[in-house]
């Protein structure tokens, strides 16, 4: 394994390297703004109308990137940057001839803000063009913050700094002030210049502009193409230490026990050892303010992965991300998951303290974490657990680095991990397109495993806007099991091939853009015998000019069950092979309607039988500050060996008060548990450094007469503040 993994690194680092120098174009010059001295005298209201702002340097506007690369926008924006020695701010004007037809309903802080108007922009605080704080508002004041992922690719959305937005409407524009504390960041200390890139969205029209890296293969989070936010101030971060104290209080009850109740501090200290490095410290972590994990159906032998939620292992996230290719996407493998830490078998485990260190040196960036649960019940003992990670920038978009974990939640001995990346990214392959490639190696230890104990692989991606193109390789051994990580499947190799075309018609004008996309994978086993096959292609695929979009699927598949499989209770399919063809059938409105939602059919064979699945979604606004969002999932399945049928309802409702305050209800149902739970959910950011969370569970099962009976209930409250010293 070592020397084909080798070979693979070598090879990958030359022909990439050696295309790099040959295909890149000469480096341009980056265009530049210059942050104004902030000496006071503005009112902190949205307005952009003071003196101050006025006086200093703008981006008096940006760059259409879609519909028409490179074209001057419908409407111009306006953007300046001031700071002092604690805070960042900045004001923006978006112009707007049609103010009553901007598209802004989100109020509620995190709102993902993919289908309204808005404002993002991104720092490139090491101006190293890997890693970025992004930050987005919309016209109503909804925040959205998150950090660069997969090199820009993604968005890291569950992170949360402490910052704050006022918006306002004008006749002919809506603006925004922004105030950050730097203190929300790292960055380097001898830096008076970062990489800065913003974008606007106008959803109405389907139009993006932006200031830098301007065209339909780049995005946004994607700093290495951003320009330069220069003459910033030398920033005081006085003592670096930030102490949050929170108090949780919980009251829960179960069917015929008594009620519980429990009041229990937490504490958080943070500490900024230098600008680039910070530590944190944990005392008692909960779930408490974080939401309950969506039902899903699973009709797949392998489980399903659910993402991590609590603020504490989201702080600097992105330091722990590893390999090309791997990501929670697809229920793919991944060698670290933080949700193995104070999560067993769907039960909370205490945790009563934790540490972690995130930071870069030079070109180095680096992240350390360990934590200690005490004993659940008679479950689980005691048990440490932690990981390390070390990425080194090299070239000039590249990384290469290594992961290494330890402990293991059910308290097995002997439990470690580690293993080796490297990921070769450009930007400007053929002069402006992206490719990346790379190749992982990972290797763990257990008392309780013997056999082949390894993982590998290598992909390449060329992902842009019109082509797009993906090949990988994965091998996973039949003993490969980390503890703290996610691996849905065991002694298999893994290949796969993505080709995705996505012209833009000229002549056809209601149509935005095609997608004929095709997928083909295939896994076996270590002796190279078929387990499953995808082929799929997606012959029809469009989004109208209205944002609408159709599309139409067709999906030849296979599985061979070397042991029967229980897909649904009491239906079994025994061991063999099986080959079907399923299509799918899916429309999705535009989101800038008041009432928008998609509607999805899958049907065809299935396992020598049929299944129907039938998913809906809709959201309706009646009003600025409500949000009705209504989820229906159902699976019929006629097959050989018994038919079953799978419903699963999920409601929202959403009331935004303002920016600050949101109340948000949340029901579930699925008939194969048979149970129905609610959970409700306030948040009132009282201050930027400051909120109170109030989390009401209620949850009803059938009982033996077939009706529904309270199964139980909990209410909690949570309050912190940070104190900055």
């Amino acid at each position: 394994m070592k020397q084909k993994l080798l070979f693979i690194l070598v090879t990958i680092i030359l022909v990439c390297h050696s295309s790099f120098v040959v295909l890149s174009q000469e480096t341009v010059a980056k265009p530049l703004l210059k942050t104004g001295k902030y000496t006071g005298g503005f009112h902190f209201d949205g307005r952009v109308n003071e003196a101050c702002w006025k006086r200093i340097d703008s981006i008096p506007s940006l760059i259409m990137v879609e519909p028409a690369e490179g074209a001057t926008p419908t409407f111009p924006t306006v953007v300046r940057v001031m700071a002092d020695d604690k805070e960042i701010y900045l004001g923006i004007i978006c112009y707007d001839r049609q103010p009553d037809k901007i598209v802004s309903y989100s109020k509620a802080r995190d709102s993902y803000l993919r289908g309204e108007d808005y404002i993002k922009f991104v720092f490139d605080t090491y101006q190293d063009g890997r890693t970025g704080y992004i930050f987005a508002v919309n016209p109503g004041g909804a925040r959205y913050d998150a950090l660069s992922e997969r090199h820009g690719e993604d968005e890291d959305q569950n992170w949360d700094g402490i910052w704050d937005a006022k918006t306002f409407r004008g006749k002919n524009y809506w603006s925004v002030e922004i105030r950050i504390p730097v203190r929300s960041m790292t960055f380097g200390k001898n830096l008076n210049t970062w990489g800065f890139n913003i974008e606007r969205r106008i959803q109405r029209l389907q139009e993006t502009d932006r200031w830098c890296g301007a065209k339909m293969d780049y995005k946004v989070a994607q700093v290495y193409v951003a320009g330069l936010l220069d003459k910033l101030p030398r920033f005081n971060l006085g003592l670096g230490m930030t102490i949050k104290p929170s108090v949780v209080g919980d009251m829960s009850r179960s069917a015929g026990e008594e009620a519980g109740y429990n009041l229990k501090p937490s504490l958080d200290v943070i500490q900024r050892i230098t600008p680039e490095i910070t530590g944190q410290l944990t005392i008692n972590t909960d779930f408490a303010e974080t939401e309950v994990d969506t039902r899903r159906t699973n009709l797949t032998r392998f489980s399903l992965f659910f993402p991590e939620k609590r603020q504490f292992f989201l702080e600097g996230a992105d330091i722990y991300s590893f390999g090309l290719g791997l990501s929670s996407r697809r229920n793919n493998l991944l060698p670290f998951n933080s949700r193995r830490i104070g999560l067993y078998q769907g039960r909370e485990v205490p945790l009563v303290a934790g540490g972690k260190i995130n930071g870069k040196v030079n070109k180095t960036n680096f992240g350390a974490l360990v934590t200690h649960t005490s004993k659940l019940d008679t479950t689980l003992s005691p048990t440490n657990m932690g990981v390390v990670r070390v990425k080194q920038n090299i070239f000039k978009e590249s990384t290469v680095g290594f992961i290494s974990t330890m402990g293991d939640p059910a308290g097995r001995s002997g439990s470690a991990m580690a293993g080796v990346d490297f990921t070769y990214q450009t930007s400007h392959f053929k002069g402006d397109k992206n490719l990346k490639a790379g190749v992982w190696g990972l290797y763990n230890w257990r008392e309780d495993l013997t056999g082949d104990r390894s993982a590998y692989g290598a992909s390449l991606d060329f992902p842009n806007d019109k082509w797009d193109i993906v090949a990988s390789y994965k091998y996973v051994g039949g003993q490969f099991n980390p503890s703290l990580g996610f691996v849905p499947r065991r002694g298999v190799k893994m290949y796969s091939f993505s080709v995705d075309y996505m012209p833009r018609p000229e002549k056809i004008k209601f149509i935005r853009q095609f997608f004929f996309e095709s997928y083909y994978s295939l896994v076996t086993d270590i002796g190279n015998h078929w387990e499953s096959y995808t082929v799929f292609t997606a012959p029809i695929h469009f989004r109208l000019e209205s944002g609408d979009r159709f599309e139409f699927n067709i999906k030849p598949a296979g599985e061979y069950l070397k042991e029967p499989f229980e897909i649904s209770p009491g239906v079994i399919i025994p061991e063999g092979g099986y080959n079907w063809v399923r299509s799918r059938l899916e429309m999705e409105t535009a989101t800038k309607r008041p009432v928008n939602g998609e509607a999805t059919w899958w049907f065809g064979g299935f396992y020598g039988g049929w299944l129907d699945q039938i998913e809906l979604q809709m959201f309706l606004r009646p009003f600025l500050w409500m949000i009705i969002e209504l989820n229906y999932e159902r699976n019929i399945a006629t097959l050989p060996y018994g038919d079953f049928d799978q419903s699963l309802f999920g409601g929202r409702l959403q009331l935004n008060f303002s920016s600050d305050m949101q109340l948000s209800s949340y029901l579930q149902y699925d008939n194969m548990s048979g149970s129905i739970g609610a959970n409700t959910r306030f948040r009132w950011t009282f201050a930027p450094k400051g909120d109170l969370f109030i989390v009401y569970n209620h949850n009803m099962a059938k009982n033996i007469e077939d009706r529904f009976a309270f199964e139980s209930n909990q209410l909690i409250f949570k309050l912190n503040y940070s104190f900055w010293l």
